[in-house]
């Protein structure tokens, strides 16, 4: 559904995005990751054809995008970061006419569906330059919806939603995925993507450091496990053996000052050793779990990594 190809954009003497392969395949939902500044909406411009690269190629449905074509759009739905809306037309007057510029002649059935699922049907006669900003993302989505279109590319698709909110959105996501949708996601909302992607790639300084589901991406690290141990009690001369432990790549003691956090290398069973430290140190054991890595833990392990390799060569 996407694919680009060596895709590098500079402006003067800085990189935005730079030799970019992405690979995003049909009937799946992509989540595109990076720290502010990574290059992520530098890409969706140019995904769009809203920005033109310095030199690469882009590839929609299997085909190369021309400069200066947008017939493609009428198969794309788009959610930007900051809905911003001007127009005097209400919620509904706004879906309907973009739905009609899209070549859909009679909507009324699919935005009814959509007003509906995002509880914004008694609202759809206000003017949309109204509505709180929450309501014009949820509105941007039923715009980015209402055509049935092959691709979905949303940028922070839940920002300035609240729970419910999002919960909505995201079951609405996965329908579309379910009826053969792909969607591609950008978000800081780690446990939205967790929750959702199916691959996901990690853009850093303007390079994709990997590209893979949740599972690769913790055999990738060889690191993928999280231990959480409790105690009555924790001193500062535990927490600072445990710190010199080689295997622990990670440490951190929770508010409570009752449980420890740790990052475990992964290979071998070592918590018989954990036990023998804490109970050397005078420490008594409350509870001992085992958790996989998660998404969040993974981006800033691969982001370090970049920046510590960077650091490095330079």
């Amino acid at each position: 559904m996407i694919e680009t190809e060596n895709l590098t954009k500079r402006y003067d003497d800085m990189v935005a995005v730079d030799t970019l392969n992405l690979d995003v395949r049909s009937g799946e939902i992509y989540g595109f990751l990076g720290p502010n500044g990574a290059g992520k909406t530098t890409t969706i411009h140019m995904l769009l054809n809203l920005v033109q690269p310095t030199s690469g190629r882009v590839c929609l449905f299997g085909k190369p995008v021309e400069r200066g074509s947008f017939a493609f759009r009428q198969h794309i739905g788009v959610v930007a970061e900051e809905p911003v809306e001007f127009s005097r037309l209400t919620g509904w007057e706004l879906v309907r006419y973009f739905a009609r510029l899209c070549g859909v002649d009679a909507p009324e059935r699919t935005m009814e569906e959509l007003f509906h699922a995002l509880e914004l049907w008694d609202a759809r006669d206000a003017l949309a330059r109204d509505y709180s900003r929450g309501m014009r993302q949820k509105l941007s989505l039923i715009r980015a919806l209402v055509h049935t279109p092959r691709l979905l590319i949303l940028d922070e698709p839940v920002s300035g939603l609240d729970p419910h909110g999002i919960r909505q959105v995201r079951e609405l996501i996965h329908a579309y995925r379910d009826q053969g949708g792909t969607a591609f996601i950008s978000s800081h909302i780690l446990s939205e993507i967790e929750r959702s992607a199916d691959r996901i790639g990690i853009m850093h300084q303007g390079s994709l450091l990997i590209e893979d589901s949740l599972a690769g991406l913790r055999r990738w690290l060889g690191s993928g496990r999280r231990l959480i141990v409790e105690l009555e009690r924790i001193d500062a001369a535990l927490v600072e053996r445990l710190g010199q432990e080689p295997y622990v790549l990670d440490l951190r003691v929770a508010e409570s000052e009752r449980q420890l956090d740790l990052l475990l290398e992964d290979g071998q069973d070592v918590r018989p050793r954990l036990s023998q430290l804490i109970a050397e140190s005078g420490g008594v054991i409350l509870r001992m779990e085992s958790e996989e890595m998660s998404l969040e833990e993974a981006f800033v392990t691969f982001t370090n990594q970049n920046v510590s390799r960077l650091a490095g060569a330079s």
